[in-house]
């Protein structure tokens, strides 16, 4: 799915959307740190379990900081490089045409100092869940503030149409220290929409649009 981010190339008066280099692993650990290589990756990477069950396990990421401890990681998995983003991610919460977003606290950014001296993976369970709101933390204006909502409409009709879903949401990074440079580091289809503020309101109302939308069609 985020392939089709990649493929569109989204860019317009509002920023530029894209994703991070990445790389599946299904199998033998001990050729992820070539794998890296020939794929061109920097470190750090970050290690997502390709399992998408619901359990604990899928939720949790790994961040590597050296090439050795890349055979520590377990398959089968997404790499992707790591990209500072002040710690915030936003989640985009896609209802047929409703878009609803929230700030999440997310991995902290890596220096090049810090990178140099630090070896090993380090596991973080459950990044960005709901109890790590960020909506009224005391955050930098350049952190805090919310992807254009001019842009969000245009990716999320995109998908819609390249995905053919409508019930869906992205995770969504602003590279640190720039003001439109947009990453989609995840997408998850018929999430738990629980999370979501007004929920109720927005999946009530496109439950009656869709059935709104059928009745049209029969009578016709």
């Amino acid at each position: 799915m985020l392939q089709c981010v990649a493929d569109m190339n989204l860019s317009n008066s509002y920023g530029k959307v894209d994703v991070p280099r990445q790389l599946v692993i299904k199998k033998d650990a001990a050729s992820i740190p070539d794998a890296v290589t020939k794929a061109g990756l920097m470190l750090p990477i970050v290690a997502k379990p390709l399992v998408a069950d619901g359990s604990a396990k899928s939720h949790e990421l790994s961040l590597a900081y050296d090439q050795p401890s890349l055979q520590k990681l377990e398959p089968p998995l997404v790499l992707q490089e790591f990209v500072n983003h002040g710690g915030v991610l936003f989640k985009v919460y896609i209802v047929g045409e409703a878009i609803k977003v929230v700030r999440r606290f997310s991995l902290p950014d890596v220096c090049k100092r810090e990178l140099s001296r630090i070896e090993g993976v380090f596991r973080f369970p459950r990044v960005s869940c709901a109890a790590a709101s960020a909506d009224d933390a005391d955050l930098d204006p350049g952190v805090a503030e919310l992807p254009p909502q001019p842009l969000l409409e245009k990716l999320a009709r995109e998908l819609r149409r390249r995905l053919g879903l409508r019930l869906f949401n992205l995770d969504i990074i602003r590279e640190h220290g720039s003001r439109d440079q947009f990453y989609v580091i995840d997408i998850n289809y018929f999430p738990g929409y629980g999370k979501m503020p007004e929920y109720e309101h927005i999946f009530t109302d496109f439950l009656l649009s869709l059935g709104q939308s059928r009745y049209k069609e029969r009578s016709s």
